[in-house]
């Protein structure tokens, strides 16, 4: 659609399912996919992530923060394998 005619195609579907539960005690879990398919080279990446996070306040500051896991159930070649950690800090707004 645009840019250069030289440079590659891009095609490519985003998927991102997931499913968290909350504690009363505002702890989340959750488990999601970020999956990525290339059309181009018929080619998937898919990371399982499982996630626990807690809200909480820090001089009144509302945050969440988060750890969790990643496992690579497909990717391609040269891409990530097996396994991958993240760590999350959010700065939240209640009004």
């Amino acid at each position: 659609m645009a840019g250069d005619d030289d440079r590659a195609d891009v095609n490519a579907t985003f998927l991102q399912p997931f499913v968290a539960y909350v504690t009363r005690t505002h702890t989340t879990f959750s488990l999601n996919t970020e999956s990525t398919y290339d059309w181009e080279s018929e080619e998937w990446s898919i990371p399982i992530n499982f996630l626990v996070a807690q809200m909480l306040k820090i001089g009144g500051l509302p945050i969440q923060i988060a750890v969790g896991v990643r496992y690579w159930v497909d990717s391609p070649e040269g891409g990530p394998e097996d396994w991958g950690a993240r760590l999350q800090l959010t700065f939240l707004s209640l009004k």
